[in-house]
């Protein structure tokens, strides 16, 4: 695991995100195969940092990075979502603003083709934090979201997984496939990935935010809900300690309030950012989980932490050099 800062200005902007942790084998990712996944990393990297270096808010960079995310069918979120046991794209999303700790999250929506917007939607325009299912729709059409139908997030390798979990009585992690070539149809299930992305930001008023988004896990059943949307566990920001977005077992995030707990340790131990999303991921391992943390601070620091073989996560800053990576230490700037 790497810790990764930089030296920055005195007005810093930063932008930190990932694209899932897990099971990801060196002998399986192949050149070609890495380089779509840095691609749609680097679109959203750009994204984001188009949106600080304009003078935006760290709110607004957080939702273009996520969106360049939930648009791609590589992750496992909106477009490339997993399906649940009944053969649905059930979607979670959550948004937090550092500033005046204001939050906004949905649950188990269907038909909204950018949760996080839903997720920002009902942190600006509801008194509410969370809604869920065919509330949450209703109340983002009320909003002018764009709003599709199911079919929109049909992807033919989530369908294929799902029936093999099924035939296996499983319920199967996040994102636990990579893709055999460029065609994101052509997919094998040996590895396993969570496929949660997220974003934390720093705007140059030194205003923190923190997103991260889903389609849960394989074959669920239920209504399971994870930590995505539960604010605490996959999301937290506060500009007196960090913004964080997390990604991996879901229950146990939830279990460990993962993103709060890491906020904690900054602000009321003093601790280092990487040694909180350390101390953080030793709880979850403790009782059974696994996956990673990016943490960003109010100084423009940042850890990009995990405790699986690798994450997919990036980060830009002042310079507007995406630097994004794979496996610890890997991180390196392309164009595309």
């Amino acid at each position: 695991m790497q810790i990764n800062t930089e030296t920055i200005d005195e007005t810093p902007i930063r932008l930190v995100i990932h694209g899932g942790a897990g099971l990801i084998r060196r002998d399986r990712l192949t050149p070609e195969r890495e380089q779509v996944f840095m691609q749609v990393l680097t679109q959203s990297l750009n994204a984001g940092y188009a949106v600080l270096a304009a003078g935006g808010g760290s709110i607004d960079a957080v939702i273009a990075a996520i969106v360049v995310m939930e648009d791609s069918p590589l992750f496992n979120a909106g477009k490339g979502a997993v399906f649940s046991h009944e053969g649905r794209n059930e979607l979670d999303a959550s948004i937090m603003d550092g500033a005046a700790r204001m939050a906004g999250s949905v649950a188990a929506v269907t038909t909204i083709r950018n949760p996080i917007s839903a997720a920002h939607a009902v942190m600006t325009k509801s008194p509410h934090v969370m809604l869920i299912g065919q509330g949450a729709e209703a109340f983002a059409a009320e909003q002018g979201l764009a709003v599709v139908d199911s079919s929109y997030f049909y992807t033919r390798h989530r369908w294929n997984q799902l029936q093999k979990a099924i035939v296996k009585e499983q319920i199967a992690l996040d994102h636990d496939i990579e893709p055999d070539s460029l065609d994101p149809g052509s997919l094998s299930d040996n590895d396993e990935k969570y496929g949660t992305v997220g974003a934390v930001a720093l705007d140059r008023y030194g205003n923190l935010a923190a997103g991260t988004s889903t389609g849960g896990l394989t074959n669920k059943r239920f209504g399971r809900v994870g930590d995505t949307p539960v604010i605490g566990a996959g999301t937290y920001a506060d500009n007196q300690s960090v913004a964080v977005s997390a990604t991996g077992t879901g229950e146990m995030f939830i279990r460990t309030a993962a993103a709060f707990n890491t906020a904690a340790q900054v602000r009321l131990q003093n601790k280092p950012i990487a040694e909180a999303a350390d101390n953080t991921l030793k709880e979850i391992a403790a009782i059974g989980g696994d996956g990673g943390l990016i943490v960003l601070n109010a100084q423009g620091n940042y850890a990009m932490r995990f405790n699986t073989s690798g994450m997919y996560r990036g980060v830009i800053g002042n310079d507007g050099i995406a630097r994004v990576g794979v496996f610890p230490g890997n991180e390196s700037p392309v164009a595309y």
